[in-house]
């Protein structure tokens, strides 16, 4: 490990850089919307995995987060967190692991969208010997999990209700197909789309005797351009805290919104195809091509100055293999005496959950770029 604080030139590579104070203004940004708009703010900390992360983007918030894996949840509840949503459909084998951290004081809510589980969830919890908090995910148009027929959300809800280990709160949705909107209108479209999905199946329940405590949308596009959030109790943005080239891409953050970046050294430069070579490759960079819907020539990412800054006619990087990434001009006309073997650039990432899920932590940059802290974050399953 790297003795702090230092300079980001003594940093190893490839590396995460997180720029503090634009995190800082994410999360106010959001908190601010989400309070304004009378819903609570419960964030998805599956893109940072990181306490340090966490209490910066539930401040003024309930303190209430999401995660998508045990290992996170395990994580959070050790680290102070007392209310988490577990946002993926939850099995019987994997309730030991949640029982333990409900018994330790942590309150703990999981998903369902089937009959065929609540059963077996309940024979398993009783086994176990405590309660289970379960959602109904509802299918809003995402075609991911879910239900979407009212009937059957209202039969699995009055299953859950009825059942001894089983407690019935509410329902959920994530919008996952704003990601490909068009346009801030098609985005917001999908945001009322997701709103008015939740709140019809809300009355349904209601008009049989059924209510829901929670009422959880999610999603960066929607909660960031949604009009309204009436009938919802809360949000469950998640990329925003660090924000993207897709992000950017669907006029949901600005360039300078971007907060993890990163690090790598100019390798090499190949002559035959123009290329300079960093050592950030497909496995630092993930090989997501999200942000190429919206956005032309960004590859596997731009490339900026060290700083986090974009110049005119920035490289991106055109290719990648393992360990290697191979950088080009957008115009072809690539000067390799600007980026000698040595030098350092940073990249910053099409999809930004896939390309820090390979680092075991951040590097924490300040505004007069000298670095802090490093923030370990909770990777696996």
């Amino acid at each position: 490990m790297t003795s702090l604080p230092c300079k980001i030139d003594d940093l190893p590579t490839p590396c995460l850089l997180l720029r503090r104070s634009r995190l800082v203004s994410n999360c106010q940004k959001m908190a601010t919307r989400m309070s304004e708009k009378g819903v609570n703010l419960r964030p998805h900390l599956k893109t940072a995995k990181s306490i340090d992360v966490a209490k910066i983007a539930t401040a003024g918030h309930s303190g209430a987060i999401t995660v998508s894996t045990l290992a996170e949840l395990e994580y959070f509840a050790e680290h102070g967190v007392k209310d988490i949503l577990y946002a993926v459909g939850i099995v019987p084998q994997k309730l030991p692991r949640v029982a333990k951290v409900v018994q330790s004081g942590t309150q703990v809510i999981c998903i369902a969208d089937g009959m065929s589980q609540f059963a077996a969830l309940n024979a398993k919890a009783e086994e176990l010997a405590f309660n289970l908090d379960l959602l109904i995910e509802v299918d809003v148009g995402g075609l991911r999990g879910g239900l979407s027929e009212a009937n059957e959300i209202l039969d699995l809800a009055k299953s859950i209700s009825d059942a001894s280990h089983l407690s019935f709160l509410g329902i959920m949705t994530h919008a996952g197909h704003s990601y490909g909107g068009a346009d801030i209108a098609e985005v917001r479209a999908i945001a009322e789309q997701e709103r008015a999905g939740l709140v019809s199946i809300v009355e349904h329940l209601s008009g049989n005797s059924i209510a829901c405590q929670i009422v959880s949308g999610g999603s960066t596009p929607t909660a960031t351009h949604g009009e309204s959030f009436e009938g919802l109790t809360e949000m469950r943005p998640g990329v925003y805290t660090f924000q993207d080239l897709d992000q950017f891409g669907l006029k949901s953050c600005a360039l300078d919104d971007i907060v993890v970046s990163v690090l790598a050294s100019v390798v090499g430069y190949n002559p035959r195809v123009g290329r300079i070579l960093t050592d950030a490759g497909g496995l630092a960079l993930s090989k997501d091509l999200a942000a190429k819907k919206f956005l032309s020539n960004t590859g596997y990412g731009w490339v900026a100055d060290t700083d986090g800054s974009l110049s005119e006619g920035s490289l991106f990087v055109a290719d990648v293999h393992q360990e290697h990434g191979l950088l080009a001009a957008p115009e072809g006309n690539l000067d390799p005496d600007s980026y000698p073997v040595g030098s350092l650039v940073t990249i910053l990432p099409n999809h930004i959950c896939m390309t820090a899920a390979a680092f075991d932590g951040y590097y924490v940059v300040e505004d007069d770029g000298q670095v802090t802290e490093f923030w370990p974050r909770v990777n696996g399953w």
